[in-house]
C-alpha cells in the first residue's frame, strides 16, 4: 500500500489528499480482517468493527461487507465493492426492480437496497456507540462499496438530519438511485459528496438510463491521470478516445482496466499535494 496521507487536520470540503486517502481505505475494505486492523493501527485508529452478511442463492452477491474505523477525531466507514464482471452482469439484468429508497425517498437498485439493508442495523448501531466526540464521519468505497457508501449516508441524514456524514467519496460508483433521490442527496451533500470516475470505467456507466442516474459532484479523472472538477461534453469523449488507444491490441479492456481501484489510487497518488 502506498504511503498514507493523514486527514484529519484538512479543513472541510474538497481534498484531493482527502480523496486519495479514502481511496486507500477503500481499497483496504478487499483485504481479510486481520490486515484491516494492522493498518488501521498504523494510521492511528485505535477501534475497528467489522460488518459483513452472507447472501444465499440465488442473490448474486456471496456477501456484503465494510468496517469502521474510528479515532477520536475521525469516524470512517469503507464498503467493499465487487468484481467488474459479476456488477457488470449484475447491473445490466433489465429484470432487476427498483426499490424504495431511504425514508421513502425515491428508488434505488433492488440489489443496493438488499445489501445495504443486510448491515445497515449493525453499522448503525457502530455509529451510535463511537460517535461520542463530536468526530467527523467519513463514507467511502470502490465499484459496489461506492453504492452502498452514498446509500449508507443518504440513509443516515434522510432518517435523521442530525447523522449527516461530512463527507462521502466514492470510486467508480455505479448508477444507484432514480433522479428524485439524487435530487434530495444532492441538496443534503451539497460540496460534501465526491464520485469519481477514471477515464472509460465501465461500472459508473451502469445501470442503464432513464430509470437510474448518478448524484452530482463529479470529479472525471482523464487519461493521464489528472482530476478535474468539470469537463465539457467534447473534452471528456476526447479524452475518453485517447484513454481507448491505450491498448491498441485490446482496446475494450480499457473499461475494466480503469475501473481498478489500483488505477484509481495511482491516477490520485499523482494529484497528491
Amino acid at each position: 500500500m502506498a504511503a498514507s496521507v493523514r486527514i484529519d487536520g484538512l479543513p472541510a470540503g474538497f481534498s484531493v489528499d482527502r480523496a486519495y486517502w479514502l481511496a486507500q481505505a477503500s481499497d483496504l475494505a478487499y483485504k481479510g480482517e486481520a490486515t484491516i486492523e494492522q493498518q488501521a493501527r498504523a494510521w492511528g485508529f485505535a477501534t475497528v468493527r467489522h460488518h459483513q452478511t452472507r447472501f444465499t442463492p440465488p442473490f448474486p452477491l456471496e456477501d456484503a461487507q465494510a468496517y469502521t474505523l474510528a479515532s477520536e477525531t475521525m469516524i470512517v466507514t469503507a464498503f467493499r465493492g465487487t468484481e467488474p464482471a459479476q456488477i457488470k452482469d449484475w447491473l445490466s439484468d433489465a429484470t432487476t426492480p427498483p426499490w424504495p429508497g431511504p425514508a421513502n425517498t425515491g428508488y434505488v437498485h433492488y440489489g443496493f437496497a438488499e445489501a445495504l439493508n443486510s448491515i445497515y442495523p449493525d453499522l448503525k448501531d457502530t455509529h451510535a456507540q463511537l460517535r461520542s466526540n463530536g468526530q467527523s464521519v467519513y463514507f467511502t468505497g470502490h465499484s459496489l462499496g461506492g453504492a452502498l457508501a452514498m446509500l449508507a449516508g443518504a440513509r443516515m441524514y434522510l432518517e435523521d438530519p442530525r447523522l449527516a456524514a461530512d463527507g462521502v467519496y466514492t470510486y467508480g460508483q455505479p448508477r444507484t438511485c432514480d433522479r428524485l433521490l439524487a435530487a434530495a442527496y444532492n441538496k443534503g451533500f451539497k460540496e460534501r459528496m465526491y464520485r469519481f470516475v477514471n477515464n472509460n470505467d465501465i461500472v459508473p456507466q451502469l445501470p442503464p438510463e432513464p430509470v437510474y442516474t448518478h448524484v452530482d459532484a463529479l470529479r472525471y479523472i482523464d487519461s493521464n491521470g489528472t482530476v478535474h472538477e468539470s469537463m465539457s461534453l467534447l473534452g471528456g469523449l476526447t479524452d475518453r478516445a485517447k484513454g481507448l488507444t491505450a491498448d491498441l491490441f485490446a482496446p475494450a479492456s480499457d473499461g475494466v482496466r480503469d475501473h481498478s481501484i489500483h488505477s484509481y489510487l495511482a491516477a490520485l497518488e499523482k494529484n497528491v499535494t
